[in-house]
């Protein structure tokens, strides 16, 4: 497979370097940034284009304001965030296109650092308009994708852009997502573990289908292990799950049959009465072994199977994580995500977790800072472990 060139393939120079990064930050009602995560993965690559002496032009989005602009969607909070963690002063645009965005990025001197406002404050972003693509490569000479999040997307940044330029390569971001989700899956060091959780079957059928290829468990919690427990003929009360896939997760399991792939299911579940997202509260709660009763929905995994998984894991030199156990986001139904996350973390294996929840859960577990790799995108993530081309990628030279 071609390797995606990098910023270490260029010499950057006193060039104007137009930077995709994924500033999709969390604010709270202040305008203060609550998860520094994704700022923190892109320093790498910023600092390094310092070091070369280009002149670094930084775009991103932020939350979805459908075209308009928005100031609770402003990307201006992470400017002195970013300026604080570089060092070095942060220039905040307050737009990505037009005359006075030009004239400032014409003044940069080399290494200094601009941040443009919300891409997506235009609707020519999303829609990937080639005036509005043209008016953003008319800032640069050289396009740096280090937005995996969003590599998935044929937006205006991450493939209009690129389109245009002759020079377009990864930053070290994207060089390391598609190290970890790509060589370290494709040849992993053996046993292979992949712990896949979350809502909907649906949304990861095809990521299991491919992974069945390679690996040598496949453990499965959240909510889809009810549509999992169906399609085994067991009665799953009020659970969340997905009747219309009952087949096929039938054909997953016959297929790790087949391939003598270990596909580990729940055998108990911590099941309530009651459950109150907004109120983070879950009623009455009660473990069981087999079938959930009607009236009760499954919110979490049991005791032995947080022990069962936990051997699973431990004995891995491969880890990737996609998913959650349960809802781990109330403090009752957290507990089999947060063993999860430790025996993870605390194993010698790679350890890669998937973006997304997964990401939020090792995070709200304190175990982040020992997992090997943590991927910054979700859906990207997803579809990259599905074979699927990603347009931010696949636009970048190759060697």
């Amino acid at each position: 497979m071609a390797r995606t060139k990098t910023i270490d393939d260029l010499d950057l120079q006193g060039k104007r370097t137009l930077v995709r990064v994924d500033f999709n930050v969390p604010l709270d009602a202040d305008g203060t940034v609550t998860d520094e995560t994704r700022i923190n993965a892109a320093l790498p690559t910023i600092k390094e284009l310092q070091s070369k002496g280009a002149k670094i032009i930084l775009t991103s989005h932020l939350g979805r304001p459908k075209g308009e602009r928005n100031s609770s969607m402003s990307l201006s909070p992470v400017a002195p965030l970013l300026a604080q963690k570089l060092g070095t002063p942060v220039l905040f645009l307050e737009d990505c296109i037009g005359d006075q965005v030009k004239s400032a990025v014409d003044t940069l001197q080399d290494g200094q650092v601009v941040l443009l406002e919300n891409l997506r404050f235009h609707q020519g972003e999303t829609g990937n308009d080639p005036d509005f693509a043209s008016s953003l490569a008319s800032l640069a000479d050289v396009f740096v994708n280090d937005a995996f999040g969003t590599a998935h997307r044929a937006h205006a940044s991450t493939f209009g852009v690129p389109s245009i330029l002759s020079n377009k390569v990864s930053g070290y971001l994207i060089a390391k997502e598609l190290e970890f989700l790509g060589e370290k899956t494709n040849t992993p060091s053996r046993p292979f573990v992949v712990i896949l959780g979350g809502a909907k079957v649906s949304d990861k059928i095809t990521v299991i289908d491919k992974l069945l290829d390679k690996a040598d468990t496949i453990i499965i919690g959240g909510a889809m292990a009810y549509t999992f427990a169906m399609a085994n003929g067991k009665k799953v009360g009020d659970s969340l799950c997905e009747p219309d896939k009952v087949d096929l997760a039938k054909s997953a399991l016959a297929k790790a049959s087949e391939k003598g792939v270990k596909f580990l299911l729940p055998v108990d579940t911590l099941i309530t009465n009651s459950l109150d997202f907004d109120a983070k509260q879950i009623g009455e709660s009660k473990i069981v072994d087999g079938d959930i009763p009607d009236g009760w929905e499954g919110v979490d995994i049991g005791p032995q199977t947080i022990e069962l998984y936990q051997n699973a894991i431990s004995g891995a030199q491969t880890i990737l994580w996609n998913g959650p156990m349960g809802v781990f986001e109330i403090d009752d139904s957290s507990k089999g995500t947060f063993a999860v996350a430790e025996t993870v973390a605390n194993s010698s294996a790679t350890s890669i977790i998937g973006g997304g929840d997964s990401v939020k859960a090792i995070n709200r577990s304190g175990h982040s800072e020992n997992v090997t790799f943590m991927s910054t995108g979700g859906g990207a993530s997803l579809e990259f472990l599905e074979g699927k081309d990603l347009p931010g990628v696949s636009i970048l030279d190759a060697i």
